[in-house]
């Protein structure tokens, strides 16, 4: 951060994304990074290339475009060293491959993210390292399974479609008592809502598709690291020359200077939205941490400083044969919600949830599971959407 900005580190987070990233002294005055596409990059002669000894040398290491976002997500996680990479699984897949060998020994939450689960099983068993899945509220007791060669505590809080809580700190501390790193996906809060380098998490992972880009029109993922793991993921990622592209960089570095008073109407709705359902007599249960009904609002109340717009409920049912069929009959009656996958975008989005992949937190058996993405439009008219689901099912 230039001497003119040290200003930024005290103020406030819509004051911060408005101008972290980017100085427009260093471009002629300009508001916005330029978007600088680029493969070669030339050196003013043999020596200079021999040496190295220039800021950019390659498209794939970096230009002034994906620098002014790298540096502007490093000012909100507090972080020592940032990277780009094309997708948000592919921001689980690098740190994994960075800290992990064969014979090494992973823990990760039973809750994860399903494509990473996929990774685990597939990618990781075939290299050698061998995953172990394990209940999201395990919290200190996570030392129980502790290995002289566990080498990686993944987390994901809250939960992806069951939105289970973790009390980062406590795992955190006993996986570095054990010598282990820790990384977390951070996707649903964001940096503005959880900071998990502050509480102990060495690398923080993010799908930038979702809140940060905000239009449901880019994928990228970011990882964030300290400064003790920063070195080694910054060169696994120069050795598998991944890299996001410097329009998208450029789009989600637009997206942020937005993303706080988005994040803020989709926490208003969501919570509006949720306490209206967990009124309703066809739902069975409501999964948001906002909510004090919820087995993990403690934790979600002393640690986090928000809400984002994405939660799940169980529609009721008692009759485990028409799970599906009821799901459907309710999903198939929406108007405003979209029935597509990722959000973070400003539409409604709704999707039924398979946990068919967990080995310890199952499905729930009152009823079929729906995940909400609650997005930007009227409260009023996502109700009244919701209720034509449950006039359909009736």
């Amino acid at each position: 951060m230039s001497e003119e900005k040290t200003w930024l580190q005290e103020a406030g987070d819509n004051t911060r994304l408005c101008h972290l990233g980017h100085d427009p002294s260093e471009f002629y005055g300009f508001v916005n990074p330029p978007i600088v596409k680029a493969s070669t990059v030339l050196f003013p002669s043999a020596e200079a290339m021999a040496g190295r000894n220039q800021k950019y040398t390659y498209g794939t290491r970096g230009t002034p475009t994906t620098d002014a976002l790298e540096a502007a997500i490093n000012a909100l996680e507090g972080s020592a060293g940032t990277i780009i990479l094309p997708s948000g699984l592919a921001a689980i897949s690098v740190p994994f491959l960075a800290y992990l060998a064969p014979g090494d020994h992973a823990l990760v939450v039973d809750s994860v993210y399903s494509p990473c689960r996929h990774f685990c099983n597939t990618m990781l068993k075939r290299l050698g390292v061998e995953t172990e899945y394990y209940d999201p509220e395990i919290g200190a007791d996570i030392e129980k399974l502790m290995r002289p060669n566990t080498r990686l505590v993944h987390l994901e809080a809250p939960a992806s479609n069951t939105m289970e809580m973790q009390d980062v700190r406590a795992i955190s501390e006993v996986a570095h008592r054990h010598g282990a790193v820790v990384t977390m996906d951070n996707t649903w809060s964001t940096p503005l809502y959880f900071r998990p380098l502050d509480f102990g998490v060495d690398v923080s992972i993010h799908a930038a598709t979702k809140y940060p880009a905000g239009h449901s029109d880019i994928l990228m993922g970011t990882v964030s690291a300290n400064a003790e793991h920063w070195p080694q993921l910054k060169e696994t990622n120069g050795t598998m020359g991944l890299c996001g592209s410097a329009e998208d960089s450029y789009q989600v570095l637009r997206g942020l200077r937005t993303m706080s008073v988005r994040l803020a109407h989709h926490d208003k709705s969501a919570r509006a939205v949720a306490q209206w359902l967990s009124e309703h007599k066809d739902v069975a249960r409501v999964l948001h941490p906002a909510l004090p009904s919820f087995p993990g609002h403690a934790i979600w109340k002393r640690d986090f400083k928000g809400a984002s717009g994405v939660f799940s409920f169980v529609l009721r049912e008692s009759d485990p044969t028409r799970f599906s069929q009821r799901a459907n009959t309710f999903l198939n009656a929406l108007k405003l919600f979209g029935l597509g996958y990722s959000w973070g975008g400003y539409e409604c989005l709704a999707v039924p949830v398979n946990l068919s992949d967990r080995t310890i937190r199952k499905a729930p058996t009152d009823g079929p599971l729906i995940r909400l993405q609650i997005g930007l439009e009227d409260v009023s008219d996502i109700i009244a959407d919701l209720e034509r689901g449950f006039a359909a099912i009736r």
